[in-house]
């Protein structure tokens, strides 16, 4: 009889672990338009992100299939000059989970939609600060790193290196500023000293003319021990390396970059992901790509241990401290709780190796490490995710 009962009991509990559950995705690519660059040798490629969600896809199957967990995703790409809100509603009338590549403005209007705020959305490229600040919402999670944490990152580094004199040259577009002013907050954060600053204005073809160009731009600049360089849309930077008055090293935007992730990372486990992205992509995984693989993987993660698809819950479970995502980068990742940015280290690298991994050792933080790169819950302007402690 005992032996009925358990064995009851065990049936109950296989069937309780293998609930059946489905959750659909969808992704939402907004097509904006590319400035121009000099150069053409580093191609956007047409389904950068997209084919980071859908490995993290095949990830979330591989273990969902044992548990009766099923995950779909559908892709809308919208081209410049389309409807994102109308393609917004369209996607949130079949499912309330979506992965957002847009900018800034176009993602908070999104999120804005009265048929949004019942949603789970996370952004996967829009780096903006504000975003994470006075400008959050509730419902946006943001697995893409914010401009704040990369530029931590690397401040760490030079800290650490003792390279507390810097200059800077900055691109003339939003982008590359809204970098260079994340560069000054860190700066200050970390005391280190920008002790002149240029703006690149060159037209010319700096494929022909950068030899001669460069050291006279930079000539004037004050003593450093580092030139940064903000160049998001990769247009100038290149041609400043190797290329200045004085031999100094470059970081930023070149040379040794921040970023969320490079096909450089190798350790606790990324090669693996690098080699299964590769196989299913044909090329690199490139920052983006990753971004959107932590989405996926992060929804696959909360619906694992809730055992649930209602959106509350795995909203509440995913802002909570018992959410923990293994990510290939030698933390687990998690969510503030205060802005909804992922926690996540920061490789700092060059084309062919990790130079470092923020928080670099010695960077302490009361409640997590992880805290130190970008904003912190007293930086952080954002009230809309409610307890702050």
């Amino acid at each position: 009889m005992r032996l009925v009962v358990l064995l009851g009991m065990f049936l109950s509990a296989v069937s309780t672990a293998r609930a059946e559950i489905s959750i659909s995705i969808h992704y939402l690519k907004y097509e904006a338009p590319a400035p121009p660059t000099l150069s053409n040798l580093d191609p956007t490629p047409e389904d950068e992100g997209i084919a980071g969600a859908q490995v993290g896809l095949a990830d979330n199957l591989t273990t969902g299939k044992f548990l009766g967990h099923g995950y779909d995703l559908t892709v809308t790409t919208v081209p410049q000059d389309g409807d994102l809100a109308a393609a917004a509603r369209a996607a949130l009338s079949e499912t309330p989970y979506l992965l957002v590549d847009a900018p800034a403005d176009k993602l908070l209007a999104l999120a804005d939609l009265p048929e949004a705020q019942g949603a789970l959305i996370f952004n996967v490229s829009a780096e903006d600060i504000g975003l994470r600040s006075a400008d959050c919402r509730a419902n946006l999670l943001h697995t893409a790193p914010s401009h704040a944490m990369r530029s931590d990152a690397l401040a760490q580094f030079l800290l650490f290196k003792r390279w507390g004199d810097l200059a800077l040259i900055v691109g003339p577009h939003a982008k590359d500023r809204a970098f260079a002013a994340a560069l000054h907050r860190s700066a200050a954060k970390f005391q280190l000293r920008i002790r002149g600053e240029k703006t690149w204005a060159f037209d010319a073809d700096m494929r022909r003319n950068a030899a001669q160009e460069v050291p006279l731009f930079v000539q004037d600049l004050p003593k450093h021990d580092i030139l940064l360089v903000a160049d998001e849309i990769g247009d100038f930077g290149r041609y400043v390396l190797f290329n200045t008055w004085e031999p100094r090293p470059i970081a930023g935007s070149e040379g040794m970059t921040p970023v969320a992730w490079s096909p450089a990372v190798e350790q606790w486990g990324a090669a693996q992901l690098q080699s299964r992205f590769e196989e299913a992509s044909a090329r690199p995984m490139r920052p983006a790509d990753y971004s959107a693989w932590a989405a996926i993987r992060t929804l696959g993660e909360a619906v694992t241990r809730t055992s649930r698809a209602d959106v509350g819950v795995l909203r509440d479970y995913i802002l909570s401290d018992a959410f923990e995502l293994a990510g290939f980068k030698g933390r687990p990742l998690s969510f503030r709780h205060w802005n909804g940015q992922m926690r996540q280290p920061i490789p700092i690298v060059h084309p062919r190796a990790v130079v470092a991994t923020a928080p670099l050792e010695g960077f302490l933080h009361q409640r997590n490490e992880l805290d130190t790169l970008g904003l912190d819950a007293p930086e952080s302007s954002c009230s809309a995710f409610g307890d702050r402690k």
